[in-house]
């Protein structure tokens, strides 16, 4: 259904440190937004007040990470920074890092 875009290493540097149990988690959240037409909000879920920002939601136990991602030419997601959730709400900090990968990745492909 889609196709899954790593874009430099933002993702693969946050991906790498992370224990092996919670990287099986993340891959397997992935292949869902890869695979199912239609991806429950459980797992991927667009960004209030961004334009085209989605985060993909892995959970294990009471451990919460994130992956932020977006589109490009209507099936590619293309993965950007992760990190693990901490608190209620999303760190703004996170949010500008993933606006400002998402500009890079458009500037660059022009």
């Amino acid at each position: 259904m889609r196709t899954i875009l790593i874009f430099k290493l933002y993702f693969t540097s946050f991906y790498e440190d992370l224990p092996e149990d919670v990287q099986k988690k993340i891959d397997w959240t992935i292949g869902l937004v890869r695979d199912l037409p239609r991806i429950p909000e459980k797992f991927f879920k667009h960004i209030e007040g961004t334009h085209g920002l989605y985060e993909i939601r892995v959970q294990i136990g009471s451990n919460i990470f994130r992956i932020f991602c977006f589109f490009d030419e209507g099936n590619i997601v293309v993965l950007g920074n992760g990190f693990q959730k901490k608190t209620q709400k999303t760190p703004k900090d996170e949010i500008k890092l993933a606006l400002k990968i998402m500009k890079e990745y458009f500037d660059e492909k022009k």
